[in-house]
Order: structure tokens, then C-alpha cells, then sequence
């Protein structure tokens, strides 16, 4: 992790890029992917017979794969925007410390 100073230079020159990250982007599809592997884990385990019924006669394989991918998809985007939110935040919060202890003495 980078200390402040770093963040401060590194964060200066970076934040527009990373708003458009592709790495903050396919660890938020994987984690989408995992998700709807859990959901398929849950329908096609029988653990709750009804459903699993339901599943089988009233649902295609395509609207489940394009349910999937839709779940995966928008995770990806949420946890790519929520990442630069964080760093921004750390961003600004670091500022706002400098300029505070860099401000001129009250008498």
C-alpha cells in the first residue's frame, strides 16, 4: 500500500485512467461470474425441491445465462465505480489533512 505522499502524486497523475480500469473491471466480473455460479449451485442442487421444479419447467437455459451474465456484467460496473469512489474519497481526505496542517496559525 502507498503511503499518503505517494497515493497524493500517484492519484494525481491516475484518477481519470483509473475510472476506466479494466483491472477494477474484470475483478468486479469475476466476482459477478461467482455469484451466478452460486445461483446456478442453489437451483441445480435440489436443495429446496420446489424451486428446482419451477427452475426446470418455467425457465429457459438462455434467460438464465443472459440473467447470469446481466448480474455479472453490472457487478463488474458497481465495483469498478465504487473502487475510484474509495480512492477518490482517500484522495480528497488526504488533501484536506495537508491544507489543514499547512494553514496559517489563528491568533
Amino acid at each position: 500500500m502507498l503511503n499518503d505522499e505517494q497515493f497524493l502524486v500517484y492519484w494525481g497523475k491516475n484518477s481519470e485512467k483509473e475510472k476506466s480500469s479494466k483491472k477494477a473491471f474484470l475483478l468486479g466480473l469475476s466476482s459477478g461470474f461467482a455469484i451466478g455460479v452460486c445461483v446456478l449451485l442453489c437451483i441445480f442442487s435440489g436443495w429446496y425441491q420446489r424451486a428446482t421444479m419451477l427452475a426446470n419447467s418455467k425457465m429457459s437455459a438462455s434467460v438464465l445465462f443472459t440473467a447470469i451474465m446481466g448480474i455479472a456484467i453490472f457487478i463488474a460496473f458497481i465495483y469498478r465505480k465504487f473502487k475510484w469512489e474509495m480512492q477518490d474519497q482517500r484522495y480528497r481526505e488526504i488533501l484536506a489533512r495537508k491544507n489543514k496542517n499547512y494553514s496559517p496559525m489563528q491568533p
